[in-house]
């Protein structure tokens, strides 16, 4: 969708409605036959005052009040249809919308959820597509049926005496005028901003509460969350000024709709200057009374441009989603002649980065062979290491497995030759069992039963009340960080895939765990390419070679020995190191 191109929302519903897209239609027809249905009985309220005014027969009141009755509870039996029909066809929409999301989703790169954060996402296709839903279920006959009253009002107000009306209308005219200015291209702009602001701050927020024993233990306050605060004092920046700028259309126009009454007043010494008769006294009562349906006309309309507002947003969200581009899968059915590694010349940049997270990196990794990845944080490691099994695609450059580009490599078989253990284990509201088989959802209970050994896991198996049955979150059941970590390791071991991808996998661990994971990495390691990210340098002293990355550079590369004797950045990371394990209370 280019720039200038205009935002066809509807466009968009009907592709979403599929087959039920007539529903929508058909909605509004019963929305405005509602609506014209809901007018007719102000004409029979004015046959009821003629007959009181006119002193006709009183007993014609009572046909005139039932025709009333039917068409309005006609009225509302049409708009239920209308309702019935909108209803359906949202929950189509919002089914096909998510469907639709989440089917994009599992195409897109992994880098995707770390560059845009799951939070954001999730909000998308929650929040994003439950907006649709309620705009098409509710807002659509509700807008019909703001657009068709004015014009049934029009009628109504010009029919029985235009200068009565005429003099009604200024109000409501001048009104619609401060209305529109509060709807332009700027305050869809403004809606934007306000969803952005709201998307940001929700998200400082969760990554507040996350800290928020951190913040207790040291006697800290909001204060020290500069960005959380800075979202804070932002969006209340935001709010004041939109306020602001919307103070002088929206006091025109609720002064406007409210000050109809006057004019009535106005119209009334008009029309009864030459002296007052019956048909004076019928009208301006009529008016007295029906006057006030252009105040609430004006105020669906204003209601339903701002939900139409709110909806464009959503759905721009959405496309936000749908447009990114998912990886192209490997077409060539080349499959890896082993399980070594080679970069050549390989750069990458992060949208909206500045500059280079992995600039012109060119490294081998033989089969088998046990490599680290060290430097200072946010110099490129873990970005390095997401390359190498296509989280992303590289800049430029390429990477090879077993001599073929990751690029010509099935997304499937790829994963299949990689496990990784993050810092951050990734564990589900499942049980034990059904955590560790997502390696393997074929594998049996004893093969599960086997890798949770392997991982140094039967500890944690055997004080649990379930044992691998055990629902991790339900009743009160959690795993410490070091706990979660040894069962992701556990996951890893039954898929068993040749190449293995630690990222500060041991960060978390006390002492205790930490014994027990690094003997179950062990385990894992054996016969396997083993490429680990570590801040501790004394895990990675005897791997077969340790590349060293600054600033998104690879600087040196060699043994623990080799990068000692040379003297640069590693052997200072390494003396900094060791300085810090050695320091000790009151030394």
């Amino acid at each position: 969708m280019g720039k200038t191109e205009k935002f066809d929302h509807m466009k968009l519903i009907r592709e979403y409605a599929g087959g039920h897209k007539n529903l929508i239609t058909l909605g509004r027809i019963f929305a405005a036959i509602s609506a014209v249905m809901t007018l007719i009985p102000y004409y029979e309220l004015w046959k009821v005052i003629r007959t009181a005014v006119n002193g006709e027969d009183p007993e014609n009141i009572k046909g005139y009040a039932w025709a009333a009755v039917a068409l309005i509870v006609g009225a509302l039996l049409v708009y239920i249809m209308a309702l019935f029909c909108t209803h359906i066809a949202a929950f189509r929409v919002q089914a096909n919308m998510r469907s639709s999301l989440m089917r994009r989703i599992i195409t897109l790169p992994l880098g995707v959820f770390d560059e845009d954060g799951t939070g954001r996402i999730r909000r998308i296709v929650n929040d994003s597509t439950a907006a649709t839903e309620t705009y098409i279920a509710h807002n659509i006959p509700d807008k019909t049926v703001a657009a068709i009253t004015p014009i049934g009002l029009l009628v109504l107000v010009f029919a029985f005496d235009w200068k009565i009306g005429l003099i009604c209308m200024i109000p409501a005219l001048i009104g619609f005028v401060c209305m529109m200015s509060m709807m332009g291209k700027g305050m869809q702009e403004k809606m934007k901003e306000y969803q952005d602001a709201l998307e940001t701050m929700s998200s400082e927020a969760t990554e507040y509460v996350r800290g928020v024993p951190v913040v207790k233990t040291f006697g800290q306050t909001v204060h020290s969350f500069k960005r959380f605060k800075s979202c804070i004092d932002g969006f209340g920046k935001w709010a004041t000024d939109y306020t602001l700028l919307l103070r002088f259309p929206m006091t025109g126009f609720m002064t406007c709709i409210n000050a109809i009454f006057a004019f009535i007043v106005i119209a009334a010494f008009v029309v009864t200057k030459n002296g007052v008769d019956n048909a004076s006294v019928l009208n301006i009562m009529y008016y007295i009374i029906i006057t006030p349906l252009v105040t609430i006309a004006l105020t669906k309309i204003a209601y339903s441009g701002e939900a139409e507002m709110t909806l464009i947003d959503a759905l721009k969200r959405v496309e936000k989603i749908m447009e990114i581009i998912p990886l192209e899968d490997g077409k060539s059915d080349k499959m890896p002649e082993d399980f070594g590694l080679e970069l050549k010349n390989v750069t990458y940049r992060y949208k909206d980065a500045t500059r280079d997270a992995v600039n012109d990196v060119s490294l081998a990794i033989k089969p088998g062979e046990h490599v680290a990845l060290v430097g200072p944080s946010g110099s490129g490691k873990t970005t390095l290491a997401e390359l190498m099994v296509r989280f992303f695609d590289v800049s430029s450059g390429e990477i090879l497995i077993g001599g073929v580009n990751v690029k010509d490599i099935s997304q499937s078989t790829l994963m299949k030759q990689v496990s990784f253990v993050f810092q951050d284990s990734k564990l589900i509201k499942k049980s034990i069992l059904e955590n560790v088989r997502m390696a393997r959802p074929d594998a049996s209970e004893e093969e599960v039963l086997e890798a949770l050994r392997k991982a140094q896991c039967m500890d944690i198996i055997e004080k649990l009340p379930k044992g691998i049955n055990t629902v991790i979150g339900e009743k009160g059941t959690y795993l410490s960080g070091g706990e979660q970590q040894r069962i992701t390791i556990a996951r890893a071991v039954l898929k068993d895939a040749p190449i293995l991808i630690l990222d500060e996998a041991t960060a978390f661990a006390d002492p205790d765990n930490e014994t027990k994971v690094q003997e179950a990495f062990e385990e894992l390691a054996k016969d396997k390419t083993l490429i680990m990210i570590a801040h501790r340098l004394s895990t990675v002293m005897n791997a077969d070679k340790i590349f060293v990355m600054d600033n998104g550079r690879l600087t040196e590369s060699g043994t623990h020995k080799e990068l000692m004797d040379k003297g640069g950045l590693y052997k200072k990371m390494f003396d900094e190191y060791t300085r810090s394990i050695e320091w000790k209370v009151g030394a």
